[in-house]
């Protein structure tokens, strides 16, 4: 059994930091590094993309809707082809700083409301897939969710399927989120990622069991304990028999 490991980092911008990349970066396998729209700014996605190869991380672009102040967590009404060119804009920024650091860029996850809206509505879904295809069909797109996988195929984009380990699920099988980020206690995330890997299962707030396929687990770089977290995560996953590797080595 194999599995990515991709933390959400880049998030500084400015004189303001979020979160501790440096210590995070060398225990996950795949970066997704913020373009500038929701967070980031181009010195930060430089000095990140730099760490990503120098721990040989995946480098991936981190696309949001153009929203600083709700850290692109607001749903915006856009159109779909809004929402492709947004995604291009910062697709190409951050390729750009993957070559100029030496690396190559590897995948594409939408962020926060982005990432909502291309899970839950067929022409987002298409549009995003459109992005990748016109600007390099070799990246991968990282997602949720039946629709994307559908357009993404239909269009020749290689898809990988994502689960959450740090976020709780509902019972329909969306994500609960939160706009605080507390420590999480990383005994009970590794043993997550392990039940979510080996038998495709996750547990519900209200106690149901639902499957997930997944072939990449999330840990989101904001947290006071994150890299707490992915260590506690790549040592459980080792335990139970699953190689930790990048999505591009899936």
């Amino acid at each position: 059994m194999r599995v990515d490991l991709n933390a959400d980092v880049g998030g500084s911008y400015g004189r303001w930091t979020l979160g501790n990349d440096a210590a995070l970066l060398p225990h996950v396998t795949s970066a997704n590094i913020c373009c500038g729209y929701h967070a980031g700014d181009p010195h930060v996605m430089r000095d990140t993309a730099a760490l990503a190869v120098r721990h040989r991380v995946g480098i991936g672009a981190h696309v949001g809707l153009p929203d600083l102040i709700g850290y692109g967590r607001r749903r915006m009404a856009v159109s779909p082809d809004e929402f492709r060119d947004f995604t291009i804009y910062q697709v190409g920024a951050l390729w750009a700083f993957a070559r100029a650091v030496g690396g190559r860029l590897q995948h594409v996850k939408p962020h926060g409301a982005m990432y909502h809206m291309a899970a839950e509505d067929p022409a987002y879904a298409r549009a995003i897939v459109e992005a990748i295809a016109e600007v390099d069909r070799d990246v991968i797109l990282l997602l949720r969710g039946d629709a994307v996988m559908e357009a993404a195929h239909a269009a020749g984009v290689r898809f990988i399927g994502e689960g959450y380990i740090d976020l709780d699920y509902a019972a329909d099988g969306s994500l609960v989120t939160a706009r605080d980020r507390r420590p999480s206690d990383p005994r009970a995330i590794a043993a997550k990622a392990v039940r979510l890997v080996t038998e495709g299962r996750v547990r519900a707030v209200d106690g149901s069991d639902l499957t997930v396929s997944v072939g990449s687990l999330c840990v989101h770089g904001d947290r006071p304990n994150a890299m707490e977290v992915a260590k506690a995560v790549r040592l459980a996953l080792a335990n139970a028999g699953v190689d930790v590797v990048s999505l591009a080595a899936l």
